[in-house]
């Protein structure tokens, strides 16, 4: 951390004056977060003066190069000024900041502090910038929306849905969560439907919200759709469901098709009744779907997508975390809660199936590890979020499968390259898989993975079984 005063990181938002000192030890430290330095003023100067403005502020030195070099600035009486009104005439909202002109070993330095601005996101030229280490990066159209409705304390549900109406709304759905409610409050709703929606927020300016529709909808939305497959292999499915109902209906739904496809034992514990024992935690699985549901990024494009494997389950969702939320943040439990989709969580609180904020990825994790299952894994994943979990049986079937494996390349391995070797491996793993998919795990481009497949083949290795489209690989063991 820096010593000298640069508020929160060390430098200060206020107008306190550096010393040389100071000056110096900044320089030394380099470019980060908070830090950057130009040699000259310049558009990039601005862009990472919005950077600042839209994470958590920062400072801007001119006069010193990209390699920590002084090499000084010429400062006349306007410079100051000029720099100013520029900023503030580029940037919308205006940004407003701080110069300080200083002397260091006979060359000028001008030191530009900029706070993080209360209203976001700020641009540059119709461009939106943050700050991640020590570079500027553009916003993606998913984070200006979300800068923009964390600062007015709203959320993409709560938006009104200019698509659809109250003719498109089932007020026995909204019944139904009344009665559901119900049992759950000290003092029941007695409100008509219509005026429950009302209440919530559901309807404002004679017209339904995002949320409302996807609570409500009368039909099924392709806005809400999630795909769920029973995976054979990684390509191979066996029976599949897509849901595309309101959301307090897909919780059911979605663990009945997930419950139809997971192992179940019987134990006999002493009691009347024999106990049934699952693959995986129950309470656990509904905690992730209920995650996926309130969290899901709906303005994105993509679905929701679950997998089920023989020995493990992937729950994917579009929409990664909410920044400055991570992973390492998320299991540890060291995070305040932030709500996507505010509408939609509280009506899930309010029905019960949602009770505790911030502490769900612990709670998950410890019903695996309690009943003696691997870890979950959380990651972000693409465009959005991904946990996967794991039953007893995939680290007994991760050690047969590498035995399998080195088994098998151990006998046809001689005089192949280092890329059929992964090849044979790849397959050996799975003989169902695509050249293409084999050509991205192993960083070969496709015409070269073609080519030595064509060399395995007259090698005597390799051999296709079937046709191109349902067909398999098959190793020929020497």
């Amino acid at each position: 951390m820096l010593s000298c005063p640069i508020g929160g990181m060390g430098f200060s938002s206020s107008s306190i004056k550096m010393t040389l000192k100071e000056i110096q030890e900044v320089i030394g430290q380099g470019e980060g977060l908070r830090l950057e330095f130009k040699s000259s003023f310049n558009d990039e100067v601005i862009e990472t003066v919005v950077a600042f403005s839209n994470t958590v502020g920062g400072i801007v030195i001119i006069g010193i190069d990209n390699k920590k070099k002084l090499i000084g600035v010429h400062v006349g009486e306007e410079t100051i000024q000029k720099i100013v009104n520029e900023i503030k005439n580029k940037t919308n909202p205006s940004v407003f900041v701080d110069i300080e002109s200083l002397n260091v070993d006979a060359k000028h330095i001008l030191i530009i502090r900029v706070q993080e601005y209360p209203i976001k996101p700020i641009s540059f030229k119709g461009r939106y910038y943050k700050r991640v280490k020590n570079s500027n990066h553009l916003l993606t159209v998913g984070e200006v929306v979300q800068l923009h409705q964390i600062t007015f304390n709203t959320s993409w549900d709560y938006a009104i849905d200019y698509n659809h109406s109250l003719d498109d709304i089932s007020m026995e759905k909204v019944a139904r969560f009344i009665s559901l409610a119900n049992k759950n409050r000290l003092i029941p709703i007695d409100d008509t439907p219509l005026d429950v929606l009302k209440k919530f927020e559901l309807i404002r300016e004679g017209r339904i919200t995002i949320a409302c529709y996807l609570l409500f909808c009368k039909n099924d939305t392709l806005l809400s759709t999630v795909e769920l497959g029973r995976f054979e292999t990684e390509t191979s499915i066996s029976d599949g469901l897509t849901i595309r109902g309101d959301l307090l209906g897909q919780v059911d739904s979605i663990l009945s098709f997930i419950g139809k496809h997971i192992k179940k034992a019987y134990i006999i514990t002493g009691k009347a009744q024999r106990e049934e024992r699952y693959d995986y935690p129950q309470e656990s699985l509904r905690e992730i779907v209920l995650n996926m549901i309130v969290h899901r990024d709906y303005s994105h494009s993509s679905d929701s997508i679950i997998k089920i494997f023989d020995d493990k389950i992937e729950f994917f969702n579009p929409g990664g975390l909410l920044s400055p939320l991570t992973v390492d943040k998320l299991k540890s439990g060291n995070y305040s809660s932030i709500t996507r989709n505010k509408q939609i969580a509280t009506l899930f609180k309010e029905v019960g199936l949602i009770e505790k904020y911030g502490s769900g990825v612990r709670r998950i994790t410890h019903n695996f590890l309690v009943n003696s299952l691997p870890e979950p894994k959380f990651e972000n994943f693409q465009h959005g979020f991904r946990v996967t979990v794991f039953s007893k049986f995939h680290e007994i079937n991760e050690k047969v499968v590498e035995k399998v494996v080195e088994k098998v390349v151990e006998k046809v391995v001689e005089n192949l390259t280092e890329h059929q070797k992964k090849i044979v491996e790849s397959i050996t793993e799975n003989p169902k898989i695509s050249a293409l998919e084999i050509s991205k795990t192993i960083g070969l481009s496709h015409r070269k993975t073609q080519e030595n497949f064509k060399k395995l083949k007259d090698k005597g290795v390799l051999k296709r079984i079937g046709p191109a489209k349902g067909g398999h690989w098959e190793i020929v063991k020497k």
